[in-house]
């Protein structure tokens, strides 16, 4: 069982948005507007001053990190002073908590228009900070009604300031998933602010006007801001209240250098949500993830950058544990000294116990080993194998002797293959890769009979055939008559098609496999008539084992899986101008339909080997009676080139 609450405020979200801001005020009835910034946005409240006209009746600039009362108090008297009936604000977190203990102390209505990634436009929370303590509440009264996030006012925010901001929301998305209040909706938030933080940052430390990383980091904002305005928050927000209220440091920067220490901290109390972070990284570890992340961006990296000092720290982590608080692993004095103490230096926090090596770089520079790759498809199919094969290695954690056997495995099944026997294809038929290979090459046209897999059994070039002819040519089994037509898509027979046919025999073998068999059995090519028709007899196919005696079939004694085929015949269907079908038709009714062991059954495959009695089409009278099978084969053009 869980609740969630959601945010009651309306929220306009794009490019250019300051333009709906005379909009909202009236939507909201007012016609007075306090207009709250700071000198670094001189320019973006102008225009914004500028866009209300008549609707502004003044404007404060006065806004101070930490909310400051006495900053608050004088807003108040501009507030009394000019009848003010709404506030809107536009900067960061210092402007927004302006507004929000305005809006405290008056019930006024807010329009909040973020110009960093801090989130607290969207939470009913305000800190507030008077004879050096800062101190924390949660009310409605200071929700913002409104939020106008426009990723243009974003562009031009110092490169700093912009990622300090946007670890700053990360740091609620972290400490939502282990919150007393955490909850499946407000974990999809977080998860999905960390995701979008943690690839917009980098991209906007190395191009600051990139569009696309600001609309990124400024929709992982309101994520991370709902996340944080919807459940409680723990330790790191405590530790770096006391350190901006009491020491004075500056707020976005004190939330970035902590953030990665607090995670390490409490990863032993909260070991599923710094997982699930750690997943969202792709790193072994979440706290030494975020580190790294932090590390390589232009920010500070230590409290001792920040003016924090070494003296400091037994003070802060008294204030820090004076207060109990909600946070997944006990808070003690000497805990948070050593946390503020790693804080302090920037030391590398050590990841959590079990941790895998983190071997992103080597994956990395083996994958740019390909960088140079003239063949483009040739590079792009080389990289992602290496990152296919490293991210398995790593996720399954395999082990040296597993990785000897695997070499070992594939050393005896190349050994084993020859000319009449691929094991290499029986290997890709078990693991279900041929049938993934396939449809992803020929089901993209829906009109067109289902593709299935060769099959490691086909011989290039079968005798070519008369129609009528009996390809069983005496051998036991019961007889089939098959009448099958080709055409196209729009059901025109197709003349001249080359059609090769191969089975097994009654009891599951393929000639190849028969040493004793001299020459081709059951396996022919035809030519379609004129009206794409064509006819012959064999014999009603049997289920079958595929070779078990080489690696192949080890590998499905150890896991217990049969080694069966359902009863088929294959089929290849070829002309020029077409698309070429390789296919089959399974036996309705048969054995290992629902649990093929090469994962070739089809629905649209399975048809009826109906039974018959009496004379077949061309006169013969089989004695024991035979079967027939009626089958239309749809096939495509061929793509232009």
């Amino acid at each position: 069982m869980f609740s969630y609450t959601a945010n009651p405020a309306r929220v306009v979200f794009g490019s250019g948005t300051l333009a709906s801001l005379p909009d909202e005020v009236r939507r909201l009835g007012a016609t007075r507007v306090l207009l709250l910034g700071s000198p670094p946005l001189a320019g973006p409240a102008d225009r914004v001053a500028e866009s209300l006209g008549p609707l502004l009746a003044a404007r404060f600039d006065e806004a101070a990190m930490h909310t400051p009362v006495d900053v608050t108090e004088r807003a108040l008297k501009v507030v009394t002073e000019n009848d003010v009936d709404c506030v809107l604000a536009i900067g960061g977190g210092s402007t927004t908590g302006l507004a929000k203990a305005i809006a405290l102390r008056t019930d006024l209505p807010q329009i909040i228009v973020p110009t960093t990634y801090a989130g607290s436009e969207m939470t009913p929370v305000l800190g507030e900070t008077a004879d050096g303590r800062k101190t924390t509440q949660t009310t409605p009264k200071v929700q913002p009604e409104v939020v106008v996030y426009d990723v243009d006012l974003t562009l031009k925010l110092p490169v700093q300031v912009s990622l300090t901001s946007g670890i700053n929301a990360m740091a609620h998305a972290v400490e939502a998933l282990y919150s007393p209040d955490a909850n499946p909706i407000v974990d999809q938030f977080a998860l999905e602010a960390i995701r979008l933080l943690a690839s917009a940052l980098p991209r906007i430390a190395a191009d600051p006007s990139d569009v696309d990383a600001r609309s990124e980091a400024l929709r992982a904002a309101w994520l991370a801001g709902t996340c944080l305005g919807s459940v409680g928050m723990a330790l790191h927000h405590k530790l770096c209240h006391t350190l901006g209220g009491s020491f004075d440091l500056p707020h976005s920067e004190t939330h970035t250098v902590v953030l990665p220490y607090a995670m390490a901290y409490n990863t032993t109390g909260a070991p599923d949500a710094l997982r699930r972070i750690a997943d969202v990284l792709g790193t072994p570890d979440a706290a030494t993830g975020v580190y790294d992340l932090i590390a390589s961006l232009p920010v500070p990296h230590s409290l001792g950058e920040l003016g924090f000092t070494e003296n400091d720290i037994a003070t802060a982590a008294e204030i820090a544990t004076a207060k109990p608080y909600p946070n997944p692993r006990e808070v003690t004095r000497d805990g948070i000294e050593d946390l503020l103490r790693q804080a302090w230096a920037g030391t590398r926090p050590a990841p959590a116990e079990g941790t895998k090596p983190d071997l992103r770089s080597l994956t990395s520079e083996v994958v740019e080993s390909f960088a140079a790759t003239p063949d483009t498809r040739l590079r792009e199919l080389l990289q992602e194998l290496v990152r296919t094969l490293h991210s398995y290695v790593v996720r399954t954690d395999l082990t040296q002797q597993e990785w000897e056997y695997a070499i070992g495995f594939l050393t005896r099944t190349g050994q084993i293959s020859d000319d009449k026997r691929q094991e290499f294809i029986l290997l890709s038929d078990t693991l279900g890769v041929s049938s993934v290979v396939d449809v992803l090459t020929n089901s993209r046209t829906p009109d067109t009979t289902p593709s299935a897999v060769l099959g490691p059994f086909y011989v290039q070039g079968p005798p070519e055939t008369a129609q009528g002819a009996d390809l069983a040519d005496g051998l036991p089994g019961t007889p089939l008559w098959t009448d099958v037509t080709v055409t196209d898509t729009h059901g025109t027979p197709v003349a001249d098609a080359i059609v090769d046919v191969w089975q097994s025999n009654e009891d599951g073998f393929y000639d190849v496999q028969l040493p004793d068999v001299d020459g081709p059995v059951l396996r022919a090519r035809f030519r379609t008539d004129a009206e794409g028709r064509l006819k012959f007899w064999t014999i009603v196919p049997s289920a079958y084992p595929i070779p078990a005696d080489g690696p192949v079939g080890h590998m499905l004694d150890a896991v217990e899986r049969h080694p069966f085929r359902a009863p088929h015949v294959h089929f290849m269907i070829a002309k020029p101008g077409f698309r070429t079908l390789v296919t089959q038709l399974f036996v309705r009714g048969g054995d290992y339909l629902d649990s093929d062991t090469v994962f070739g059954v089809k629905d649209g495959l399975i048809v009826d080997f109906a039974e018959q009695s009496g004379p077949a089409p061309d006169g013969r009278e089989p004695a024991n009676g035979w079967r027939r099978l009626d089958f239309t084969f749809r096939i495509s053009p061929a793509p232009a080139h």
